[in-house]
């Protein structure tokens, strides 16, 4: 569980400094307004936000989020989240059943867009 914690926090920052030093990064969030957590099925997690050209994040949950991605495990959080697959992990773990998406699909795939900023030697 310390893991999946960790690397929640862990993509705060990576995200807050994307936010600070990658001019594309920047501009993709420019504009945006979003609040999304990321947790397990047992409600560990995180919620985060993206206002006026910033990410913040806080642990726990939120009430209003735009979009919930929830993990069977926290194992399986991190397996996911940390994956060098990407995208296509995100894919086996919807089919697998070890993630379930809730919310606002569109906003779940500008958040797809909003991770490939991140991607080594991007932040």
């Amino acid at each position: 569980m310390f893991k999946f914690k960790f690397l929640l926090w862990a993509l705060t920052k990576l995200l807050q400094r994307a936010a600070r030093k990658d001019p594309a990064f920047a501009r993709y969030i420019e504009g945006k307004a979003l609040a999304f957590q990321i947790q397990t099925d047992d409600g560990i997690g995180r919620h985060f936000s993206i206002a006026d050209g910033k990410v913040s994040s806080r642990a726990g949950l939120t009430a209003h989020p735009k979009f919930t991605m929830t993990f069977k495990s926290p194992e399986a959080g991190y397996a996911v989240l940390s994956s060098k697959e990407g995208t296509d992990a995100f894919l086996s773990a919807l089919r697998d059943g070890a993630l379930l998406i809730r919310g606002d699909f569109v906003e779940v795939l500008w958040f797809q867009g909003l991770t490939k900023h991140l991607q080594a030697g991007k932040a």
